[in-house]
């Protein structure tokens, strides 16, 4: 790995709603990155509250605050990937500014970037504030991907994370609309580092991901990664169909035995099993003709309804 210098580190974070924790989160990001060069790229991702405004109030006194207001909530993912595209720093990191992850870290992470490292990851080792539920779901959800997915997606750990300006160059290429970062970062390859942290508990306010986001994220995750799914329908399908085969020998020999017995409820089990799995099929190549119909639509990823500190050339719709 080659040691390198830093001109302008950029911090990128979504917010949504965050109005209790906006200036608090500026303050400790600026008291932990003192003496380092650095931009704050902060993506509005269509907050209803004062969020707004306190950003633009950051901005006018902090010109390292550069704002980027999205004319809807188009979600997290999008919301990053917007930041990413506006951050000019040679090395860039992703943090969520609910406080959860310590903004602290981010000199550690710039450390092994020093060292060589492309693509620095931040893993949780403790995770207060969080349900059983959650920590369980989230272990084997990364059980999961890690079995599934055809990439090395690193256990316990969230979009928090440091990207070289080559391995950030390299993501801005993938503009896929079902955006799973933490997998698209390890897709991309480059040198990659580990640097673990204890977790902090949410600031104030609530939680942007609920078990329905999780869910969904999940979904997009194994979908964007793995064909497992469609595989393991068509094993299931061969298998039940053999089934089927073997058994009808049987089924000729009852009835001309004289054991055959009619009987509906067999008959009933039989064909809600078989009609419960046909649409659990369709259900799984339906996610993945969604998933095409939308990037042939070819949409934008975001659009930007207005800046603070952003040059009048970065106003691009993305």
């Amino acid at each position: 790995m080659q040691e390198r210098s830093l001109h302008l580190l950029s911090v990128v974070a979504p917010m949504l709603d965050e109005e209790d924790v906006a200036r608090e989160f500026h303050r400790r990001v600026s008291t932990a990155l003192a003496g380092i060069p650095f931009e704050l790229v902060i993506v509005d991702d269509g907050s209803t509250d004062r969020t707004p405004t306190i950003l633009d109030e950051l901005a006018e006194v902090d010109p390292r605050v550069r704002v980027v207001h999205l004319s809807r909530a188009f979600g997290h993912q999008m919301a990053i990937t917007a930041g990413l595209d506006h951050a000019r720093g040679d090395a860039v990191v992703m943090i969520d500014a609910d406080l959860q992850d310590p903004p602290e870290v981010i000199p550690e992470l710039l450390a092994a970037w020093e060292g060589g490292a492309d693509v620095v990851v931040a893993k949780r080792r403790e995770r207060p504030g969080e349900t059983r539920f959650k920590l369980l779901t989230a272990k084997a959800f990364y059980s999961v991907m890690g079995r599934l997915a055809q990439i090395d997606l690193e256990p316990n750990a969230g979009d928090f994370r440091l990207l070289d300006r080559s391995a950030l160059d390299a993501l801005l290429q993938l503009r896929e609309r079902s955006r799973f970062l933490r997998g698209m970062t390890s897709w991309v390859g480059y040198e990659q580092a580990v640097v673990e942290y204890d977790r902090d508990a949410r600031h104030a306010g609530e939680t942007k991901y609920p078990l329905r986001k999780m869910i969904r994220l999940a979904i997009d995750g194994v979908s964007s990664f793995s064909h497992f799914p469609l595989q393991i329908a068509t094993v299931i399908g061969f298998w039940i169909s053999a089934i089927a085969f073997l058994g009808l020998p049987l089924v000729i020999i009852a009835r001309y035995s004289g054991i055959y017995d009619r009987g509906v409820p067999s008959v009933l089990f039989a064909v809600l099993f078989i009609g419960g799995f046909q649409l659990m099929t369709l259900g799984v190549i339906g996610e993945y003709i969604g998933r095409i119909y939308d990037e042939v639509k070819r949409r934008p990823l975001y659009i930007v309804k207005s800046t603070a500190n952003v040059r009048e050339h970065e106003h691009d719709v993305a």
